[in-house]
C-alpha cells in the first residue's frame, strides 16, 4: 500500500463568505464569531465624502519594498551593509506624484502574459514562458547548525533555528552592487498545529513542548540568498558562515519597546518593572522596507493569545474587548493556550502584557546582533504593515492600517528627517526615525451618499470619490485627544479614534504609497455584513450590500505633500467577477479582465504596474497574484499572473528592481476544514504534506518580470 497521503476529498464550504473555518480559527481566532470591537457610533463611511476626483484616476499601489532591490532596474539602491533606497524614497516626488498624472511613462509597461485561469489544481501555475521553484519552506534550516526538520520529532529548540510557519510579508534587500546575494526577510504570522503534528486532536490535547514549537514557529526569519547563475532565480545561501542569518519568535526573542508609551504603566510587568522590554513577536502580517534598509513588521491579531479576560477587574475589561480580547470565558473560541507554556499570556497574573503586544517592529537584517525594537510612537492596534515614504520636507511618512471591521487608517509623520546615504552618522540617525513624531487617524468627507443603493453603479458624477482629512492623535508627548495623555493615545489608539470621530472602514489591510507617482492605496479586502441587519449600509466607498469581494482605495495627499492634513480618494478598482455590474476596472473592458477577489497586498514592478495577491478568493478558485497597467489604453487591464496551490494564500508579493524575480509567500496550504497531515488537502510542495513556503517566479529568457 502506498505511503502517499490521501487528499481531503471535498472543499468546506467557506464559513465567512470566502476563507475557510479552518483559517478563521487559527489565523484571527473566529474573529468574526464576536461582537464587533468598535462599538462607537463615530459616523460610518456610508454617511461620508464630498469633493471630486477625476474618473480618469487610477490606482497606484505602492510597495516600499518593492522596489528595494535594485539590480540593474528603474530604482537602483545602494549596495553593501545597511544600503539605503535610492532614487524611488527622494524626498523629493517626481513630476506628476499626487496631483492626478501619475508622470509621464510612469504604470505604462506592457504587460504581455497570457492570463492564466482561474483554477483549483494542488500546485502554483504561472504563465507560458515562466518558471518558479520554492526558495523556502517550513522546517528548512536558517541559522547554520540547524537540525534537518523532523515532522515526527519537532523540538522548540530545533524550530528556533529553522524556517517558521505561514509566510506573511516578504522582503529582498540587497548585499552587493552585482546583484548576485541579498536578504530575504519573511514574517512568520500563525501556526496551524491540525496541519504541524500528527495525531492532532486539541489544543489542550497539545503537550507543553509542542505548544513551545508553534512559539518558536511565530516570527520573522533572515536568510541570505543567492542568484543562480544569471538568471530571475535565487536561492538560499548553504555553504560559509552566513553571518546575518537568524531567526527571531514568540518564544524567547527580546523586543526593546521605543517611544513615548515605552516606560509607561501601561506596558509594565512583574518580569519587566521598568516597561522597556517584551519577550516575542505576534501574529505578524504584512510589513514594509524602510528607506534605510530596515524592515517593518506588523503585530496583527495578537489578542487570540492571551487567556484569563475574564478576571481582570471591570475597569481594564472594555479596554481588553475593544482589541477583541474575551472578557467573559477563560478560554474562547480559537483560543491558543499559551499560559501552558508561558504564564505571561494569563492575564489574570500579568494584566499589562497583552498591551506590549499589537505594535509596528523594526528589525535591521544588516546587523544580526540588533535587538528589534517595537515603536509605540505609531499606535497599538492590528496591524497589517507598515509603509514608509520620504516627504518633500524630508520627513518620513508611514502609513498604517488597522485589520478589523470598521476600524481605522492611520499615518505617522517622524518628528526628524531623514538623511540620506550609508554613513554610520546617517545609520545611526535613520534609525531612530520612528521613536518620535505626529500620529493621524483618517476621516472621510460626505458626497454623493443618496445616489449608492448597494448594487455598486457608479454615482452620476462618474466615479466613487470624496476628500478626508488627517485627525492628529498625538504628537511626540503631546496628546490632542480630550482625557487622555500621550502615552494612553498609542497604547490604547482605538479609542482615541473612536473620540476624535475617525471614519470606520471594512478592514484596511495594505496600506502602501507608490514611490514613483506619490500616491497611497489602501486594500479593503472584503466585508459581508455590509448593510446586513443592524450593520451599516453599503456608501460610496462600500458601494455593495454583503460586499464579498473587496475593492482598491486611492488617496492622493493635498498637493502632493505626504505631510498635509487633507487629501483627495477614490476606488479605481470594484473586484469581483468582471461579468458583474458591480464591478469597476479603471473603465477598462471588462469582458478582457481576470475575475479577482479580496485584495490583500500590492506592490509595483519597476514600470509603476499594480501588482496584487488576494486573500481569501470568494470566486471558488484559487487566490492569486494580478497585474494591471496604470496609464495608456491597457491601463484597468488586469491580468492574473499566478495561482497559488489549494487552500492557499498569496502573500507578499515582492518585484525587484530589476524587474527578473517576484516572490509570493505561499501561506496555510491546504487549509481546509477536516485536514490534517494524515489526511491532507493539499501535499504542496514536495508531494508529502503541506508546507507553507516562498517562491519566486522568472522569465525563461531572462526578461523583464510582466513584459
Amino acid at each position: 500500500m502506498s505511503d502517499r497521503p490521501r487528499l481531503l476529498p471535498l472543499l468546506a464550504t467557506p464559513r465567512h463568505g470566502s476563507r475557510d473555518a479552518m483559517t478563521c480559527l487559527y489565523r484571527c481566532g473566529n474573529a468574526c464569531d464576536h461582537p464587533v470591537p468598535n462599538t462607537s457610533d463615530n459616523a460610518y463611511l456610508g454617511d461620508l465624502v464630498n469633493a471630486e476626483v477625476s474618473r480618469r484616476g487610477v490606482v497606484r499601489a505602492g510597495a516600499v519594498g518593492a522596489l528595494v532591490l535594485g539590480l540593474g532596474g528603474a530604482a537602483g539602491a545602494a549596495a553593501g551593509a545597511g544600503a539605503a533606497v535610492a532614487a524611488p524614497n527622494s524626498p523629493t516626488p517626481p513630476a506628476g506624484a499626487g496631483n492626478g498624472s501619475g508622470g509621464k511613462g510612469i504604470g505604462s509597461g506592457a504587460l504581455t502574459f497570457k492570463p492564466i485561469p482561474p483554477n483549483t489544481l494542488d500546485s502554483l501555475v504561472v504563465p507560458n514562458g515562466y518558471d518558479h521553484a520554492v526558495v523556502i519552506r517550513w522546517g528548512d534550516p536558517v541559522v547554520p547548525g540547524a537540525p534537518r526538520f523532523d515532522l515526527r520529532r519537532q523540538t522548540a529548540a530545533a524550530q528556533a533555528k529553522q524556517f517558521g510557519y505561514n509566510n506573511d510579508f516578504v522582503g529582498v534587500l540587497p548585499l552587493d552592487k552585482g546583484g548576485k546575494r541579498a536578504l530575504l526577510v519573511v514574517n512568520h504570522e500563525y501556526t496551524n498545529e491540525d496541519l504541524m503534528f500528527p495525531g492532532f486532536t486539541s489544543q489542550e490535547a497539545l503537550t507543553v513542548e509542542q505548544v513551545r514549537v508553534a512559539m518558536a514557529a511565530h516570527g520573522m526569519s533572515v536568510v541570505e540568498i543567492e542568484r543562480v547563475a544569471d538568471t530571475g532565480q535565487w536561492r538560499p545561501v548553504t555553504s560559509g558562515r552566513r553571518p546575518y542569518n537568524r531567526r527571531v519568535d514568540a518564544l524567547s526573542s527580546p523586543f526593546e519597546l521605543t517611544g513615548p508609551a515605552a516606560g509607561s504603566a501601561f506596558v509594565k510587568t512583574a518580569a519587566d518593572p521598568k516597561g522597556r522590554t517584551v519577550i516575542g513577536t505576534l501574529n505578524n502580517c504584512a510589513g514594509g522596507v524602510t528607506p534605510w534598509g530596515t524592515v517593518l513588521s506588523g503585530e496583527e491579531n495578537f489578542n487570540q493569545y492571551f487567556v484569563g479576560g475574564d478576571a481582570v477587574p471591570e475597569a481594564e475589561k472594555a479596554r481588553l474587548a475593544r482589541y477583541g480580547i474575551n472578557t467573559t470565558v477563560r478560554y474562547p473560541s480559537g483560543s491558543r493556550r499559551w499560559d501552558r507554556a508561558a504564564d505571561r499570556f494569563d492575564l489574570a497574573k500579568h494584566p499589562n502584557e497583552a498591551n506590549r503586544h499589537g505594535w509596528i517592529v523594526e528589525i535591521d537584517p544588516h546587523a544580526p546582533q540588533s535587538r528589534p525594537r517595537k515603536h509605540t510612537a505609531l499606535g497599538r492596534f492590528k496591524h497589517e504593515g507598515a509603509n514608509v515614504i520620504v516627504a518633500r520636507s524630508g520627513h518620513v511618512v508611514a502609513y498604517l492600517g488597522d485589520d478589523e471591521r470598521f476600524d481605522y487608517l492611520y499615518k505617522f509623520v517622524s518628528d526628524k528627517k531623514f538623511m540620506p546615504g550609508n554613513s554610520p552618522v546617517a545609520r545611526r540617525h535613520n534609525l531612530t526615525l520612528l521613536e518620535s513624531g505626529t500620529l493621524y487617524v483618517a476621516k472621510l468627507e460626505q458626497t454623493s451618499a443618496d445616489e449608492i443603493d448597494g448594487s455598486g453603479r457608479l454615482p452620476r458624477d462618474g466615479a466613487f470619490n470624496g476628500r478626508g482629512r488627517w485627525i492628529k492623535l498625538v504628537s511626540g508627548n503631546r496628546s490632542f485627544v480630550p482625557g487622555m495623555s500621550a502615552a494612553e493615545v498609542l497604547t490604547f489608539t482605538r479609542f482615541a479614534g473612536d473620540k476624535v470621530g475617525a471614519t470606520k472602514m471594512d478592514r484596511p489591510e495594505d496600506v502602501e504609497p507608490n514611490l514613483l507617482t506619490g500616491k497611497v492605496y489602501v486594500a479593503l479586502t472584503n466585508n459581508t455584513n455590509r448593510g446586513v441587519g443592524s450593520n451599516p449600509k453599503p456608501d460610496e466607498a462600500n458601494p455593495r450590500t454583503g460586499n464579498r469581494h473587496g475593492q482598491l482605495l486611492e488617496l492622493v495627499e493635498e498637493r502632493g505633500d505626504h505631510t498635509a492634513e487633507t487629501f483627495a480618494w477614490s476606488l479605481p478598482i470594484v473586484c469581483g467577477d468582471p461579468a458583474d455590474e458591480s464591478t469597476y476596472f479603471a473603465g477598462y473592458d471588462k469582458s478582457k479582465v481576470s475575475p479577482i477577489s479580496c485584495p490583500d497586498n500590492v506592490a509595483f514592478d519597476a514600470t509603476g504596474n499594480l501588482w496584487i495577491s488576494t486573500d481569501g478568493n470568494a470566486l471558488g478558485s484559487n487566490d492569486g497574484l494580478f497585474a494591471t497597467a496604470l496609464e495608456g489604453p491597457e491601463r484597468g487591464h488586469l491580468k492574473q499572473f499566478l495561482t497559488v496551490p489549494y487552500g492557499a494564500e498569496t502573500c507578499g508579493p515582492f518585484i525587484t528592481g530589476d524587474n527578473r524575480s517576484v516572490f509570493v509567500a505561499v501561506q496555510h496550504p491546504g487549509e481546509i476544514t477536516g485536514a490534517t497531515v494524515e489526511n491532507p488537502a493539499s501535499t504542496w510542495p514536495d508531494g508529502d504534506y503541506a508546507k507553507p513556503g516562498v517562491v519566486v517566479t522568472w522569465r525563461l529568457d531572462g526578461g523583464p518580470i510582466g513584459s
